[in-house]
């Protein structure tokens, strides 16, 4: 958690919630959240910024994918705790 996790960076990290909204309890609870770097989160192509909706959508999938492998849950599993699926 101390280095960007899409470009490697120290600097200005910051902890992006994966999912959020409705579904940012359960995503504190199990842990979806990466490190970013302050570009990579609020910058014009960050997971925030006006071009991010890419990044935002592969930081999603590949937190399904752990969440997935880590409960050794199925895709309907996630969607139940979620009420959408990803990938």
């Amino acid at each position: 958690m101390k280095n960007c996790y899409v470009c490697g960076s120290p600097y200005n990290i910051e902890i992006h919630h994966v999912f959020y909204g409705r579904n940012r309890k359960n995503a504190d609870k199990d842990k979806c959240v990466v490190p970013l770097c302050r570009y990579h989160h609020r910058g014009l192509y960050g997971v925030h910024g006006k071009k991010g909706e890419q990044l935002d959508k592969e930081l999603k999938q590949f937190c399904q994918k752990k969440w997935l492998e880590y409960y050794n849950a199925t895709i309907e599993d996630f969607i139940k705790r979620y009420r959408i699926n990803y990938l």
